[in-house]
Formats: C-alpha cells, sequence, structure tokens
C-alpha cells in the first residue's frame, strides 16, 4: 500500500481558554460541534470551559475533542484531506473514535466527561499527588541509572510517553518531582510541561477499571477508518478492539515511534495533524512518514492566500 494519508488527533497537554476561546466561539467549522456538544451535555460547553480553563476538567476535555472534530472537517473542506486512517494519541483516541465512526459524538461527548469526572475522583482519593512531566534531550544512559536509583530506593516512578529520540514523560510521586527534574537537569535534558492529574501508567489500573464501568453504558461499533493504537501500533478494526485501546490509555504508555511504525506499516506518507498542538507535528517521528500539515486553531486563524 503506498500513497496512504492519516488524520493524527493531538492530544496531551491541557488547553486553555485563551488558547481556544476565540476558536471554538468564531471559526466556522466548530459551531455544529459545539451545539451538538451543548446537546449531549445538557448545558453549554463554553461557558464552562472558560470555567475550567488550563485544567482536565469535563468541559475542558471536551473542547480539545469538539477542536479536533472542527481541524479535521477543515481539513477536509480546504486542504483536500482524505484520510484513509487514524490515529490519537493520548486524549486525541477520542477523536478517532469519533472520526472512525465507532463512537457516536454525544456518546463521545458525555463519556468524556464521565471519564473527566472518573479521573479527579480517583486521584482525590489518592494520599499521595502524582505528575507526569515532560523532558527531551534526555541522554538514555543516565536517564537509565537515574530510574534504577529510584527503583533500588522503593520509588515508584513510570515511563507513561515514549516520544522517540531523546524525548519522554515521565510519571512520579509529587513529592519527588523536583529531585527528579534537578537530576534531568544535570544530566543534560530539558524540562517541559508538567501533566496534573498524571497519566498512562500501570499504576493506574484501578482507573482503568472505573473508566471501563463508565464505558459499558455506552456502545461502539467497527470503525469504518482504521486506527492505530498509540500503545503499541496496532491496527484496530473491531468494536471490541476500540473499546481496548482506549482502556488501554488509563494504564499503557503512549509509544509513539511504534504507532509511527503502525502508519507507516499501511503505507502512511501525509499526515493532517487535526487539532491543538505544539509537539507531534515537530516530532521527527511523525516527520519521518513524509509530508506533514497542520491543521490546528493557530494556522486556522491566518488568512489564507
Amino acid at each position: 500500500m503506498s500513497g496512504t494519508t492519516a488524520a493524527l488527533f493531538p492530544g496531551m497537554a491541557p488547553a486553555t481558554f485563551g488558547d481556544l476561546g476565540r476558536f471554538l466561539v468564531l471559526d466556522r467549522y466548530v459551531r455544529r460541534w459545539v451545539r451538538a456538544a451543548d446537546d449531549a451535555l445538557g448545558e453549554p460547553l463554553i461557558p464552562g470551559f472558560r470555567a475550567e480553563s488550563g485544567t482536565y476538567g469535563p468541559f475542558s476535555q471536551v473542547a480539545f475533542l469538539v477542536t479536533s472534530l472542527a481541524l479535521a472537517d477543515r481539513a477536509e473542506a480546504e486542504h483536500a484531506m482524505t484520510a484513509d486512517v487514524c490515529v490519537g494519541p493520548s486524549l486525541g483516541q477520542r477523536a478517532a473514535a469519533v472520526y472512525s465512526g465507532a463512537l457516536g459524538f454525544s456518546d463521545a461527548a458525555r463519556l468524556t466527561a464521565d471519564w473527566a469526572r472518573c479521573e479527579a475522583e480517583y486521584f482525590a482519593a489518592e494520599p499521595e499527588g502524582f505528575v507526569t512531566q515532560c523532558f527531551v534531550r534526555v541522554p538514555p544512559d543516565p536517564f537509565r541509572e537515574l530510574l534504577a536509583e529510584l527503583d533500588q530506593r522503593g520509588e515508584w516512578a513510570e515511563v507513561s510517553v515514549i516520544l522517540g529520540g531523546d524525548s519522554l514523560m515521565m510519571s512520579v510521586r509529587e513529592a519527588i518531582l523536583d529531585e527528579v527534574v534537578s537530576a534531568v537537569r544535570k544530566m543534560g535534558g530539558y524540562v517541559m510541561q508538567a501533566m496534573r492529574p498524571a497519566v498512562h501508567a500501570r499504576r493506574f489500573t484501578p482507573l482503568r477499571e472505573k473508566a471501563a464501568a463508565a464505558l459499558a453504558a455506552y456502545s461502539l461499533a467497527d470503525p469504518a477508518l482504521a486506527i492505530v493504537a498509540d500503545q503499541d501500533g496496532r491496527v484496530v478494526r473491531t468494536a471490541a478492539e476500540v473499546s481496548s485501546m482506549l482502556l488501554d490509555g488509563f494504564d499503557h504508555p503512549v509509544d509513539w515511534p511504534a504507532a509511527v511504525a503502525g502508519l507507516a506499516g499501511l503505507g502512511v506518507d501525509t499526515v493532517f495533524v487535526t487539532g491543538p498542538d505544539q509537539l507531534f507535528h515537530k516530532l521527527d517521528a511523525t516527520k519521518s512518514l513524509g509530508e506533514i500539515v497542520a491543521v490546528t486553531p493557530a494556522t486556522a486563524s491566518k488568512p489564507r492566500r
């Protein structure tokens, strides 16, 4: 297979109302999605998102979903995107599930809100705080030594996201975050954004179980468009596989190079990145696939020539 196009729905850092508010109010492609979200949630999306700005609350996560799907509409209408396959790292899985036809939008909006509440309840009951911290330009050998040292001390630490090259996200207890940040800086690494609550770690299997109970109230269908799973690059083609992929997002790490390998195995040579993104369209792993077209709120605001 060759000449294959992928829609990539990004999803990592929390979006603020400052990032997306103007887009959600003014963009012509987003209006129908906002109205549909209002109906699904039973209350207006935009005021709720404004109140939660910069968090992973239910309105914020639904706003991210809405924005990503509206940008896919824009990519189709203005950039002639015709996707053969889709992928959604982290929170982008929900947009991929909708876009592929595996999950109806109204259900996706309600499920996203349900899962946000599950996360809030789960972490509120945890006696300790957890965080997922992004690092880049991390030398591998000293980093492995750091992980081994923490393990010898009985300290929990997991790599939650493998971005490729020397970039990753690591989950730890909040209490040792400053220590870990200092150690990474000493080895020459750079510290980027932190995510609270922490994500994509085996420790959070009880959260996965709460999420599975919520998912049981919704119906999934076989996707009309193949999805590449962000955890290992497997190709997802059935409703059961979509369910597993979505739930794996709670307690399995994202392995972006593996997902890229899965896309490459399908012959992908053009990728449209449709969503709020400061990361995935810039990664060397993504660029290795071929042509990358970023369709983001920032590019949407620029006048077309």
